[in-house]
């Protein structure tokens, strides 16, 4: 059932955008399948522009080398009209929200430029009803390769997640994504794609301008699967690194 959070979805916002709050570093929305740097920490604000608002929120810690650790509050939805934020912690129509969640990526080095993710999230909506607490999870592997030192970077692999955590559509699907640079750690170019008919299946495409060395800012156009609706997308990255 949708229903609105004026009180305490207010708390949940303020709270977690105030630094505490917290999926793994992406694109737009596939993992990048980097990891921080031990004892270091990114953190990852996106938010897409529609007929609602949605906040995305990524917090990633560097437990060990190749290894990460974070939390996430995702589909933290706000509608102007009716000016109140929203849940859904009934309907699979479209993905519940909003959710928070524990991630964690191991990142396997290979040859030549390659790399292996291995990733995934898990938690629960959030919501005041009794019994409708419901437990979600999203899993990918990642194939990774850089090129010219870190320049352009290329990312594909597949991934499963639960219908609570994608929408109604097939569970397993394919995602991709890259980076290249116009201008290094100046101006970038970047993009990403998931596969399926479900409220998570979309493609985005848009630019990368450094604020600073660890904050860039991403501006991009988002379109869904699903019926062809667009998005604005802003993400604001922070790298203690």
């Amino acid at each position: 059932m949708k229903t609105s959070l004026p009180v305490w979805g207010c708390i949940a916002l303020l709270s977690f955008l105030s630094g505490t709050a917290c999926a793994q570093e992406s694109y737009f929305n596939v993992t990048e399948s980097d990891v921080a740097e031990k004892g270091k920490i990114v953190v990852q604000q996106q938010f897409s522009i529609q007929n609602f608002y949605r906040s995305i929120t990524t917090f990633d810690y560097g437990l060990a080398e190749d290894l990460e650790l974070g939390a996430n509050l995702i589909n933290l939805d706000y509608y102007p009209v009716s000016r109140r934020f929203m849940r859904n912690d009934s309907s699979t129509e479209q993905a519940y929200s909003p959710l928070l969640m524990l991630n964690a990526q191991k990142i396997i080095k290979l040859p030549h430029d390659f790399h292996v993710g291995i990733g995934g999230q898990a938690g629960w909506n959030l919501t005041p009803n009794l019994g409708q607490h419901r437990f979600v999870h999203f899993v990918y592997l990642n194939l990774n390769r850089t090129f010219l030192d870190d320049h352009y970077k290329l990312t594909a692999g597949v991934f499963n997640g639960h219908v609570r955590y994608l929408g109604d559509g097939p569970p397993v699907g394919f995602q991709t994504g890259f980076e290249a640079a116009i201008v290094y750690q100046k101006l970038h170019l970047l993009g990403d794609w998931l596969s399926g008919q479900h409220d998570a299946g979309q493609l985005v495409l848009g630019l990368e301008v450094f604020l600073s060395k660890k904050i860039p800012l991403s501006v991009g156009w988002q379109r869904r699967n699903q019926d062809g609706s667009s998005a604005l997308v802003l993400q604001l990255t922070y790298r203690n690194e």
